[in-house]
């Protein structure tokens, strides 16, 4: 395994703060035109190929997206020749509904997967996902690393087997960090510390070794005769945060800000946001819902190390498809599978429907993309990376796609969208069944807690301005001087929320 460090460059971190440059999509319009007509094909006749990343647990905390303390300077460059989504959703914060959202192109109601046991072909026996319908057309479809969540793979979308990596694994020497503050009690959770830094080379761990993975793949497809789609998903940062040192030494503690609204929404109910979640089940953490200040901010800590051990193993596969020559034909598209609070709200991790959860980077880049990027404000779904990629290969779409395709936001980041993105996630509480459907505008986030069963009953109802308060701090639902807006908004969500189709036919 290579071990040499692939560390960020200060010179490309130093340039985060400066504003971005728009890009002209210099040949892209060529590709779009032979995509419309079915083509697909580059101009000697190739079809392209394409790379398919994920990061689990990513939110848009990176350079592109304009975090100046990260170091992410390899997605960064990938950003550089690419269309960054600067909003773009997942359809349920969580892993196995939101991957599976993209991986069928289908919304969570029609999916049935609402949890992280559920397949989707016990719904959708017949459905074909994206990589089948790449396979279908004559592609080698290789799936490594975490692309369907654990234990839920789809057979029927590869090639070959797929091969995924257990949980990045490390040969750590033990917690780099002090204790609790003390007389803190912490949890004595099974699954061992939240985060840590380990000893190992920098290109070490399951990372690294995904990475090797990924790179022998790049070589070998390169010598076939097929176009291919490589999906390789990215653990990090997922919990527990376990990365070499040297990504830790990328950061001093007292530059990583703390979430400036450690407090729950106002007016919100008391059910919107998950309390003591997954992370309470590692050992150590403080056994309270607030985490003391310097707690938090070993956490989040941890969280950048993490990003920037992943990033810099995706930097190697990048490089890999840049020393063959493979990207000049290959559409490149990373995605986080949903958002991660990192204290907002009082709170940590995913499983709701706030901004922090719902958002997720979206970056792709299609052959013949100048090096300089474009940022598109369009609100997007993943729901619609499926159409996208098969549109720029030229692939028919088939008929139970509900999602839209992206390729005309690629031409032309600025043109008008789709009027709102929809979100969803399942809560239990106070014995009711409920479904939270989350409504995001240009402007506002609007949600509907609703009997899960008959959608008719209504329990909670939550309402943010951001144009106003882009934290989504006070919930505006109940404010009688928001009563015109709230029924306005009512009637926009019953019309997205008739039937899956019907959300994407709001445009």
């Amino acid at each position: 395994m290579n071990s040499s460090p692939h560390l960020p460059d200060p010179e490309i971190h130093s340039d985060h703060g400066k504003s971005r440059r728009p890009m002209l999509l210099l040949t892209l319009a060529a590709c779009l035109l032979a995509a419309a007509t079915g083509e697909g094909a580059a101009p000697d006749g190739r079809k392209p190929n394409v790379l398919f990343l994920v990061s689990d647990d990513l939110r848009p905390e990176l350079g592109c997206y304009g975090n100046q303390i990260i170091q992410s300077p390899n997605i960064d460059r990938l950003a550089s020749r690419s269309v960054v989504f600067d909003r773009a959703y997942c359809q349920q914060a969580v892993c196995s509904p939101s991957r599976t959202s993209v991986l069928t192109g289908a919304r969570p109601d029609t999916t049935r997967v609402w949890d992280l046991t559920t397949h989707f072909r016990k719904a959708l026996p017949d459905v074909v996902t994206l990589p089948q319908h790449f396979k279908e057309h004559g592609y080698v479809t290789v799936g490594l690393g975490k692309i369907y969540h654990g234990g839920l793979d789809d057979t029927a979308s590869w090639s070959a087997p797929p091969k995924e990596r257990g949980a990045p694994a490390s040969r750590a020497t033990g917690p780099r960090r002090p204790a609790p503050p003390a007389p803190q009690p912490v949890r004595s959770g099974g699954r061992g510390p939240a985060f840590r830094a380990s000893d190992d080379p920098p290109n070490s761990g399951g990372e690294g070794a995904l990475a090797d993975e990924a790179i022998a793949a790049l070589r070998r497809l390169k010598e076939a005769s097929q176009p291919f789609f490589l999906a390789v998903g990215f653990r990090k940062p997922h919990l527990p945060f376990v990365s070499p040192k040297a990504y830790w030494d990328l950061y001093h503690p007292a530059t990583i800000p703390l979430a400036d609204n450690p407090f729950l929404p106002k007016g919100a109910p008391a059910f919107a946001l998950a309390d003591r979640n997954e992370l309470w089940s590692y050992r150590d953490v403080p056994d309270a819902s607030h985490l003391p200040d310097a707690y938090a901010r070993q956490l989040k800590h941890g969280y950048y190390a993490a990003v920037s051990y992943m990033d810099a193993q995706l930097g190697r596969v990048l490089e890999e498809l840049d020393r063959t020559g493979l990207s000049e034909n290959t559409i490149v598209v990373l995605w986080g599978d949903h958002g991660w609070k990192l204290g907002e709200h009082d709170r940590w991790c995913k499983h709701s429907n706030v901004e922090d959860d719902a958002r997720a980077p979206l970056i792709v880049a299609a052959p013949g993309a100048a090096s300089s990027e474009r940022h598109c404000g369009a609100l997007v779904e993943f729901v619609d990376i499926y159409p996208t990629l098969a549109e720029l290969a030229g692939l028919p779409l088939p008929t139970h796609l509900e999602g839209t395709s992206l390729r005309p936001l690629l031409e032309n980041p600025d043109q008008a969208w789709k009027p709102a993105a929809f979100s969803q996630y399942p809560r239990s509480a106070n014995g009711r069944r409920m479904m939270g459907y989350s409504m995001r505008t240009d402007r506002y986030r609007f949600t509907r807690w609703v009997d899960r069963d008959d959608h008719s009953k209504v329990y909670a109802v939550e309402l943010y301005d951001h144009q106003t308060d882009p934290q989504e701090n006070t919930n505006l639902a109940d404010d009688p001087s928001h009563q015109s807006l709230v029924s306005k908004l009512t009637k926009q969500w019953e019309a997205g929320c008739r039937g899956a189709r019907s959300f994407a036919a709001q445009e």
